[in-house]
């Protein structure tokens, strides 16, 4: 089975969440995943770029693309769900359309690259299913998080638009919930699970997306979750950060810890907490961590 991909961090990874970055990676080692970071990316456009200009944030897209096909991958692999959305939205936009191809090719003649279509643009959640399987990832536990009560946070961008997505029905998702069980967790449904987390929005519209932040963390706390687990950094970042902010002012507690997927896998894998960066978390995760001990 090769195992081996083209990674694309995305900027959160590299600068405002760099415990992502590491507990991305010593999963990955964990798990015999080798991820090769695309040599010279650069940000996806965030969701935003092509409002400002759609051609900018393909070609964009289509030379990061062409990084990981440089590599000789199959697959280019994000734990972004953003990222993952923009570099498809580029893929099937350039792969169905031969003139916008060659357009964007003749942008990318002038810094000596080309895009071919090569290769197929995944997110880490949808290779731990598709590649990996569940029965492997099941082996490797050795820290089962039996007792643990977890709230999946799926986030917009991984499942709409189904059609650039369509990994799974975007009104029922499971991925989620089939790794946090094959690790050993009891999911827990709640109202919230398919909302977005308001990120894009929280510069323009802080007080509206504050509001949303606390419906976000009490619906999976009243439905009896230990904690939220997201595979975005986004909404890991929007819902552990902001969750201080979004208290002010609340009689009722909201206080929920906030794990992006690779640090929950982490921890059943056995992997020292530390090294999965959960100390870096605004939110306090240590007495979670204390209860499963």
């Amino acid at each position: 089975m090769n195992l081996k991909y083209g990674f694309f961090p995305g900027c959160t990874l590299k600068s405002a969440e760099k415990e992502l970055m590491m507990s991305t990676m010593e999963v990955a080692r964990a798990l015999g995943i080798e991820l090769i970071e695309l040599d010279g990316w650069t940000c996806c456009g965030a969701s935003h770029i092509q409002d400002y200009d759609e051609f900018t944030a393909t070609l964009v897209n289509a030379r990061n693309i062409a990084l990981g096909e440089k590599l000789g991958v199959e697959k280019i692999v994000t734990v972004c769900n953003t990222c993952t959305l923009m570099l498809r939205t580029a893929k099937k936009k350039i792969d169905e359309d031969g003139e916008l191809k060659e357009k964007v090719n003749t942008g990318l003649e002038r810094a000596g690259m080309q895009y071919k279509g090569t290769a197929e643009v995944t997110h880490l959640l949808w290779v731990l299913l598709e590649d990996y399987g569940l029965e492997r990832l099941k082996e490797k536990v050795v820290r089962p998080l039996n007792g643990l009560k977890v709230a999946n946070f799926y986030g917009c961008h991984i499942l709409m638009p189904p059609n650039v997505m369509g990994f799974e029905n975007p009104k029922n998702p499971q991925s989620m919930e089939l790794i946090a069980e094959a690790l050993g967790a009891e999911t827990v449904n709640f109202d919230q699970r398919l909302a977005c987390c308001g990120f894009h929005a929280v510069f323009p519209a802080e007080k509206e997306v504050n509001k949303l932040t606390r419906i976000n963390c009490l619906s999976p706390k009243e439905a009896g979750a230990d904690c939220l687990v997201t595979p975005c950094p986004l909404c890991q970042m929007q819902l552990d950060a902001y969750q201080p902010g979004a208290q002010k002012g609340l009689d009722q507690d909201i206080t929920i810890p906030v794990l992006h997927l690779p640090q929950l896998i982490g921890l059943a894998l056995g992997i020292d907490p530390d090294k999965l960066g959960i100390q870096r978390h605004v939110v306090d995760v240590i007495p979670m961590l204390r209860a499963l001990a």
